[in-house]
């Protein structure tokens, strides 16, 4: 049985009709076929648990932050097992990662709803049962310790610049990372969902866990292609944090995570040739352009700012 095949008898089974049309849409770490008014995310029994992680939380987040889940469970055909979680379809689609086709009202205007939605999730208070899992390990590739970072960068193989610079911004780092809130942790623009300039739902919480919010405006900026330096404006302002301590903890965080995926690509070229690649792109600019600290443009007339001071 194809997976498309697979996935419709699961929807079938679960809404007992029917699913109509059904596509494939696009996703890293699953399977995920959409219909008219359900979602069905397959992965195979065998491959990573973070899944099931994502299903034992979906009962306990906070009411209309994701999509309900409708069923979830192992699906055998031919001998072959799957796990699946089924959701009920949210209106909306994701506004793309990069924020493609977005103009700058329209990304300001997403990111103040991000804000106002992730506070939900920041503020809520876990169940026991919910709150052990977000204190299960993962490795997440966030920033968790200086000296977590600093150990992550020493055992990189890239050139000389580039760990000098690394360990810049390593030495510069808070001396540890806070973990006593929850955090979605993965909310890039690829995740949420939105409608008619609204957003509807955030999805995909395989890899919340407890962490800081400074965790989610990380992606939230990052991910929003030219507009990121108006999106850190608007988190700015919406958070009240001074704006040279969101750009040095966005820095940090991104240096984490590219030395994470750099060890994890260089563990397994094969199979990772590309995120390599892509990885050792976005460090060189990191490193020799210093993005994070940018001039901003001028919002009168689009012409470069002072901007922020860098830190040496």
């Amino acid at each position: 049985m194809t997976d498309t095949l697979q996935a419709r008898a699961i929807a079938t089974a679960v809404l007992g009709r029917d699913p109509g049309p059904m596509t494939v849409a696009e996703s890293i770490s699953h399977q995920v076929h959409v219909a008219a008014d359900i979602v069905v995310k397959v992965i195979g029994a065998g491959d990573h648990p973070r899944l099931s992680r994502e299903i034992a939380l979906a009962p306990d987040l906070p009411a209309g932050i994701t999509a309900a889940l409708l069923d979830s469970g192992v699906h055998v055909v031919d001998g072959r097992q799957v796990r699946y979680a089924c959701y009920a379809r949210v209106p909306g689609a994701a506004p793309g990662m990069g924020l493609p086709g977005a103009d700058r009202k329209t990304a300001c205007a997403l990111a103040k709803q991000s804000v106002q939605r992730l506070g939900a999730l920041h503020a809520w208070s876990p169940s026991t049962r919910a709150a052990q899992i977000l204190r299960e390990p993962l490795d997440h590739g966030g920033f968790v310790t200086r000296e977590a970072l600093l150990a992550e960068i020493d055992g990189l193989q890239v050139p000389a610049a580039l760990l000098k610079g690394l360990r810049v911004i390593a030495v510069n780092a808070p001396e540890r990372a806070r973990v006593n809130v929850p955090v979605h942790a993965d909310c890039h623009w690829g995740n949420w969902l939105a409608s008619n300039g609204t957003l509807t739902a955030l999805l995909d919480f395989e890899w919340a866990r407890f962490g800081e919010p400074m965790d989610d405006w990380f992606f939230v900026i990052a991910d929003s292609g030219p507009h990121a330096p108006a999106v850190l404006d608007v988190i700015t302002a919406e958070t009240a944090i001074p704006p040279d301590v969101l750009r040095a903890e966005c820095e940090v965080r991104e240096a984490n995570y590219l030395a994470s995926d750099i060890r994890l690509a260089h563990a397994n070229p094969r199979t990772h040739a590309r995120l390599l690649a892509q990885r050792m792109t976005r460090l060189t600019e990191l490193i020799t352009e210093r993005p994070w600290w940018r001039p901003a443009p001028c919002r009168a007339c689009g012409s470069a700012g002072r901007g922020a001071a860098r830190p040496r």
